[in-house]
């Protein structure tokens, strides 16, 4: 018996063998398995399959959105009966063959054969869909390719209103939203900016780029975000700002930091990077400081590929930092320079990627917390396996689950254990090492939370495509490991 689930499944990717790659495009994305059934409307007879990869390959050909689905040149489509066994059907699965459509007796699709789990599984990937291809294609077809074009306001004016701010300015990556928002800010030359150690390395190169000099705290147990304990004792009379990382999408605890901020006349800048959606007191991370800075790197939950935003609600800064992003020319009048600006701009084909990323938003993030909730159910009785804590003001946008492991109760070590994954065919990262033991910075400093959390931390598999059942098997390879 075909359940309620499979049958809606199948109506949504059915689309007639006569539409355009448009229409298939929509199927695809609607069904969000990668593919599309071409069926005859009359009599609902299979006619054959058509993957996003024909699609994508279609359209480098120089075939158009209104071209007919039929005329894509793709491999004869897998099927199997409605009466052949179970080891029959799972007999034609191949690595290249993973939906294979069940035909009754009169050729209709009647039910789909799907191979659950990949070979193997990525630390994330991004979602590409039929939204980002058009917006895409109608930024090259309009000729608008590069930092002009309409998809940029577009995704700034949605970023802005997503995280409650005024202005959001978009940016070439997240390294260098970090780099304008400091510069914006004056922060410069023998100045010094109270940084995490526990963060991607690139939130204290930025301080560096400006002239600047990072002073490293250490971190709090529970979500692993900069101690606003330890602050005040970092903070000299050359200090002028504090970065907050929001680590692995945990929102750090913001009104600490900014009460320290204005006692002692310091600038906060947010490093949400890893933290689209998160919530602070159920307020949007990005918009609780002085200026928020964004990532939407292949492997963030949102993406363009490469590129960041700022977001801030003082009109001055953003105008200020608009100026250097553009070589600091003037807004008023063409190639006069009136600053020493950089190029970090966004390209309108980012943009536009980026405005399909945006109206899906809440269902990345759903899936995110679908994925995260079964990690934590399936590892939560694992001796030795800590999984992430959240404080009870905050929700988190887990970016990439991440566990430590507790190598006395486990039995082995996390690299022990990211070793074994790996050899699973399960991709797995170590923590960011701590940015005060990296030989650029090598401080000699001992911040002992985020040493550990650094030796300890695995980053499990997080991609929004997987299944159930992925998220089960890794479980399972984790407890295998730890009983073996």
């Amino acid at each position: 018996m075909v359940d309620a689930a499979t049958k809606k499944l199948i109506k949504s990717i059915s689309i007639d063998d006569t539409s355009s790659i448009k229409a298939a495009m929509t199927a695809i994305d609607a069904g969000g398995i990668g593919l599309a059934l071409l069926v005859n409307s009359e009599h609902q007879i299979f006619a054959g399959l058509v993957t996003d990869g024909d699609i994508r390959r279609a359209l480098l050909a120089g075939s158009g959105l209104s071209s007919p689905v039929a005329s894509i040149p793709r491999p004869n489509a897998t099927v199997s009966q409605s009466e052949m066994s179970t080891s029959e059907i799972a007999s034609l699965f191949s690595k290249a063959i993973r939906i294979i459509p069940i035909l009754n007796k009169n050729n209709q699709v009647v039910d789909l054969a799907i191979m659950e789990s990949r070979v193997r599984l990525p630390i994330a990937e991004p979602v590409i869909g039929e939204k980002e291809l058009r917006y895409v294609t109608e930024a090259i077809l309009g000729g608008w390719v590069s930092s002009a074009g309409s998809f940029i306001t577009r995704f700034e004016k949605l970023f802005a209103g997503y995280c409650g701010s005024t202005y959001a300015i978009a940016t070439s990556s997240g390294t260098t939203a970090l780099h304008l928002a400091l510069a914006a800010l004056n922060i410069t030359t023998n100045d010094e900016v109270i940084v995490p150690t526990f963060s991607f390395i690139s939130t204290a190169n930025a301080v560096c780029y400006t002239g600047a000099r990072p002073i490293f705290v250490d971190s709090e147990e529970e979500s692993w975000n900069i101690d606003p304990e330890l602050i005040e004792a970092s903070i000299t009379p050359a200090t002028k700002a504090i970065i907050a990382v929001h680590i692995y999408g945990h929102p750090a605890k913001m009104d600490a930091i900014r009460k320290i901020a204005s006692k002692n006349n310091l600038k906060v800048v947010e490093d949400a990077a890893e933290a689209h959606g998160a919530l602070y007191k159920g307020h949007r991370v990005g918009n609780l400081g002085d200026v928020g800075c964004f990532s939407f790197y292949g492997n963030k939950t949102v993406t363009t590929g490469e590129g960041g935003m700022i977001v801030t609600d003082n009109p001055d800064l953003a105008e200020k930092i608009r100026i250097l992003r553009d070589h600091g020319m003037s807004p008023t009048k063409k190639y006069w320079h009136i600053a020493l600006g950089y190029n970090y701009r966004m390209t309108n084909l980012q943009a536009a990627l980026g405005v399909a990323q945006m109206e899906k938003i809440d269902s990345l993030l759903a899936a995110k917390e679908r994925i995260s909730v079964r990690y934590s159910e399936a590892l939560k009785n694992v001796p030795g396996i800590n999984l992430p804590q959240s404080h009870d003001w905050a929700v988190r946008s887990t970016w990439l689950y991440t566990i430590t492991v507790n190598t006395k109760s486990f039995g082995k070590n996390r690299d022990q254990l990211m070793e074994f994954l790996k050899s699973q065919e399960i991709d797995a990262r170590p923590a960011f090492p701590s940015i005060h033991k990296q030989p650029i910075y090598n401080t000699g400093q001992k911040l002992a939370v985020a040493e550990k959390l650094s030796n300890t931390g695995l980053s499990l598999p997080s991609s929004v495509n997987l299944l159930d059942t992925d998220v089960d098997r890794i479980c399972t390879v984790i407890k295998t490991f730890h009983e073996n």
